[in-house]
């Protein structure tokens, strides 16, 4: 039954898209994030619905009548940058055959990301996809924390087999990186119900954090609360919250959590710390042997290890952190291009901050730069831990920034035309866009 519902809906949603091309683009973001086939049993399961829904948007696309080129910025630029040096690694890997396979998957979520500043014409449009990347983690994050408080932490949180967060450390890190996108759409939303209703998503998904056994994560997930704490505002009321909402939960957890997460100060002991040492060494050495292309994607293969690694005792396995992933699989160069990437996406995020603070009528853009720049944050930290650089939704999230930008340069543009109107001309401030967006909503 599940299979046939999720495949009326994808294939009922085309009719739209030939309508809309940005729906395309949502469905597309939800397939690959959410992987809801991966919750059926049947045909559905292994069927590549994210790939019919990306030709429909991409002819759609072209078949528009206004279409306006990419924006060309800082972070666009750095981005191409970083995605065409992947090509090239990917052309002088140690395994080209596998590397480019991963290079496809790569080069697909960017040309979606491209799309998003291209397509994105109005405010509800980027909270539309912000609402889909949101609802999409924390389907298994609020699901997750359930399970915790139900059962008392003794099990561990995954999530959809076969995706970017399979992992539970994965999927603790990408419930960290939402947690701060919820709290922009609760700032944003007029209706009562629904800020209660993420309220409750952010204190399970918190739980689920918590028990998700990662310690990557919970570093994460302190310093994007403490960079929150300090940035946002009501700050006394997010203190008192996390004084009475961490104790409690922490009370649920069993002893073998607390130990695990002792490990963090005493990694020396522990054989997967261990373990994870010895793949960030490996990746040096093969950086610092292939300083320019590194080995391409494919990194952690067996016959890279019985090179490179220093301790041939250890199997062979993933780069274990973002930067060292980047940095043995594409280079010294192209871990600068990565680093490059995210300091102008944290750049662009906090652009939106400086040129509306202060500013209760563009609060729209000061809340979603502020909170992007705190889910920059926990995925900065907890990715250190994990294999992420080809994890979509940070890219997504680049996209709405950009997106984000271009909608605030155009409301800035009205604003200022705007003072030489008479005052009946005025609304042309609204500038199409969310009108839910009311004064007095926040």
């Amino acid at each position: 039954m599940r299979d046939i519902v999720l495949t009326a809906f994808v294939f009922g949603s085309i009719p739209f898209i030939f309508r809309k091309p940005y729906i395309g683009v949502l469905m597309y973001v939800w397939l690959s994030v959410m992987n809801p086939h991966r919750l059926t049993w049947s045909f559905a399961h292994d069927f590549s619905f994210a790939a019919v829904i990306a030709v429909v948007t991409l002819i759609s696309t072209l078949l528009s009548k206004d279409l306006r080129p990419p924006p060309l910025n800082a972070l666009t630029i750095a981005l191409f940058l970083f995605v065409v040096w992947t090509g090239v690694t990917t052309a002088t890997s140690f395994y080209p055959a596998g590397a480019f396979t991963l290079w496809v998957n790569l080069i697909k979520t960017q040309v979606m990301v491209f799309l998003i500043p291209i397509l994105f014409r109005r405010l509800d449009h980027v909270r539309y996809l912000i609402w889909v990347i949101v609802l999409s983690i924390a389907y298994y994050g609020t699901k997750g924390g359930l399970f915790i408080l139900l059962t008392g932490g003794g099990n561990r949180v995954y999530g959809p087999e076969g995706s970017y967060i399979e992992d539970n450390n994965a999927l603790a890190v990408a419930i960290v990186m939402i947690i701060p996108l919820m709290r922009y759409l609760q700032l944003t939303s007029p209706l009562k119900y629904v800020r209660w209703g993420l309220t409750a998503m952010m204190l399970l998904c918190g739980v689920a954090v918590i028990g998700s056994y990662s310690r990557g994560a919970l570093l994460a997930v302190t310093a994007m609360l403490a960079f929150f704490w300090w940035k946002g505002r009501h700050k006394l009321q997010v203190l008192l919250v996390a004084l009475v909402a961490v104790p409690l939960v922490l009370a649920f957890m069993p002893e073998i959590w607390y130990q695990r997460m002792d490990t963090i100060q005493n990694y020396e002991a522990d054989s997967s710390a261990n373990m994870r040492l010895n793949a960030w060494q490996t990746m040096f050495n093969v950086a610092r042997d292939r300083p320019i292309v590194g080995a391409g994607f494919e990194g952690g293969s067996v016959d890279v290890y019985e090179r490179y690694s220093p301790d041939p005792e250890f199997p062979p396995q993933t780069a274990h952190s973002i930067y060292f992933q980047a940095m043995g699989e594409h280079g010294f160069v192209g871990l600068g291009f990565y680093l490059l990437l995210f300091a102008m996406f944290w750049r662009q995020a906090g652009s939106l901050v400086r040129v509306t603070r202060g500013r209760p009528d563009f609060a729209w853009a000061y809340d979603f730069g502020l909170m992007m720049q705190v889910s920059i944050v926990g995925f900065m930290v907890g990715g250190a831990f994990l294999s992420l650089v080809n994890f979509d939704v940070p890219y997504y999230l680049i996209g709405a920034t950009v997106a984000m930008r271009l909608l605030l340069d155009q409301a800035l543009r009205a604003a200022a035309d705007a003072i030489n109107l008479p005052q009946a001309a005025t609304p042309v401030l609204a500038l199409r866009t969310d009108p839910t967006l009311k004064p007095g909503s926040r």
